[in-house]
């Protein structure tokens, strides 16, 4: 656990979630299961998501239904390339914060002179520099640190070119229909 101290509130809140996200999972492989024509085949065939399922009590697969979650909403995400870069370049962002956060806390919190001591600061930070916000009031001391703070950099400009990207696609793609669109109509 990151802090014991942690609020027994916010640790039942965030108990409450993590099984929330386990039953989202264990019901939508039920349903995929129940539709399968070879359930004991698909069983096989997807002995990752069983796993989830059957072993939630393990503190290792905890994390990983994380991952479960994300293939949930990839399913569920709009089939169009606008919905799936929301889904992976929120994941990615996500992920990339919450790693880092982790990654320069390990560097940051035993250094002399540092200033990036606790989870809470070491989040803040990570989330103002994936976003590339900066604002200075908590910054790497170490060089590990500031490692970490490129890597945290690049995936932020990253990010925003993916969205940029996206959001660029989309409205092409419909004022590409909106011309098909109004040739048909002059063609009438």
């Amino acid at each position: 656990m990151l802090d014991p101290r942690i609020d027994h509130e916010l640790r039942g809140f965030l108990s409450v979630v993590s099984w929330t996200v386990w039953v989202a999972f264990a019901v939508d492989f039920a349903i995929r299961l129940s539709l399968a024509g070879d359930r004991k085949r698909y069983a096989v065939a997807h002995w990752y998501d069983v796993a989830l399922v059957a072993l939630p009590v393990l503190r290792p697969l905890r994390l990983l239904r994380l991952l479960a979650l994300v293939r949930i909403l990839d399913r569920s995400a709009a089939r169009n390339l606008a919905g799936r870069v929301l889904i992976y370049v929120s994941g990615a962002a996500t992920l990339a914060v919450f790693l880092g956060a982790l990654a320069v806390l390990d560097a940051e919190q035993d250094a002399h002179g540092a200033n990036i001591t606790t989870f809470g600061d070491a989040l803040w930070w990570a989330a103002t520099t994936v976003t590339t916000v900066g604002y200075g009031d908590h910054y790497p001391v170490t060089t590990q640190g500031r490692l970490v703070a490129v890597v945290l950099m690049l995936i932020g400009i990253g990010v925003v070119g993916a969205v940029t990207a996206s959001v660029a696609t989309w409205i092409l793609g419909r004022v590409a229909d909106e011309r098909a669109e109004q040739a048909r109509e002059d063609g009438r």
